[in-house]
């Protein structure tokens, strides 16, 4: 398993979001091994993050297929460095999150160009912000989406080996309500209470949550005021959403638009600023039917799963594309000092994507 020694490599490389210079070192190992592979890149640079790089491929007749794999992981230098291993697993800053992940793309080609000699119709898309909400590379991101006909993501396998087939999408907003300041004391009634408003919004809110419907709804922030003795003349609340479908996000956002209009306490003057940060990626029919194609291929059983979580998955689903994610190794502990991959997932993913993409390398 000599791509082991290749994944030792970029883990023993601390490429934290904010450490361009690490991150970029990991695109050059990147970058090399695909080049020996025949494939071309086209490097879309960045001053204070590392480079987004699209690896491309020699196109013919056919499906063309996009990988999608980040570069980044969530550590800061010296809180969790290094690669170790046992018998069964791997511990290491991105061993399932997802430089695992991105190996397996690796190495699937690297079977296919062993045999064929030639990759065509494939190209592979490394991001370098995904664990900061891929605020930049979506943009890069959705402007190439429209070129192909599948994406597979190689975010980690389910516990079972299951690939993702829905993720909900996510929101944010930042609420800030505007009040008059007087003194609590000897002139109350003068004032207008910002932190009242937004308490009362805080509380419409969460009455927005629909567990039935997968929707969540949480102010995850709130601030406000200069004293304890002087009415609020400020209030702002941060809120994040996260739905299943496309119908509850336009539920939410008209909600949120309304509460932010009406005052409940006489006086105040509220404005909302909010952002799809992650569009839904809903299972359908197309992801399924393609599934049970690789069941055929494979020869092997594929379950699925939905997952609360998002990854670049949703920016390529949103695009209208058939987007599979969870092809990379099974882990878990990511995002804390105890992540791990499972050695043998490795050996299932490599063989299982092998199989795929090849199919697709038919002339």
């Amino acid at each position: 398993m000599n791509y082991l020694r290749d994944l030792e490599t970029i883990i023993n490389i601390n490429s934290y979001t904010h450490n361009k210079h690490g991150v970029d070192e990991v695109s050059g190992y990147m970058s090399k091994w695909l080049e020996d592979l025949g494939f071309s890149k086209k490097i879309y640079k960045r001053e204070l993050i590392g480079d987004h790089i699209l690896y491309q491929s020699a196109k013919k007749d056919g499906k063309k297929i996009l990988l999608l794999g980040h570069n980044d992981t969530v550590f800061p230098n010296g809180y969790f460095e290094g690669f170790s291993e046992d018998e069964d697993w791997i511990y290491g800053p991105g061993v399932c999150d997802m430089k695992g992940g991105n190996i397996v793309a690796l190495q699937s080609l690297r079977n296919i160009f062993n045999k064929n000699k030639e990759i065509f119709n494939i190209d592979f898309l490394l991001v370098s912000d995904e664990e900061t909400g891929s605020d930049d590379s979506k943009e890069v991101t959705s402007s190439i989406a429209k070129d192909y006909d599948y994406c597979f993501v190689f975010e980690a396998a389910g516990k079972k080996l299951e690939v993702v087939t829905a993720r909900k999408g996510v929101g944010r907003y930042i609420i800030k309500v505007e009040g008059k300041a007087a003194h609590a004391g000897t002139s109350y009634k003068k004032g207008i209470n910002a932190n009242l408003e937004g308490a009362i919004k805080l509380q419409k809110f969460h009455e927005l949550i629909n567990f039935d419907e997968g929707t969540i709804v949480n102010v995850g922030k709130i601030e406000g005021g200069i004293g304890i003795n002087t009415v609020s003349p400020h209030c702002e609340m941060h809120m994040e959403f996260r739905f299943d479908k496309v119908s509850e996000q336009e539920r939410v956002m008209k909600s949120v638009e309304e509460i932010t209009n009406k005052s409940f306490v006489e006086g105040t003057i509220s404005h909302a600023e909010g952002i799809i940060q992650r569009g839904v990626m809903e299972q359908n029919q197309n992801q399924l039917d393609l599934i049970k194609f690789f069941e055929e291929l494979t020869n092997q059983k594929i379950q699925t799963e939905r997952r609360g979580g998002v990854s670049d998955a949703n920016i390529v689903a949103s695009c209208g594309v058939t987007t599979i994610d969870g092809f990379g190794p099974y882990g878990d502990g990511d995002h804390t000092k105890k992540e791990r991959a499972l050695k043998s997932s490795f050996e299932q993913r490599i063989e299982m994507m092998t199989k795929i993409l090849s199919f697709y390398q038919q002339k």
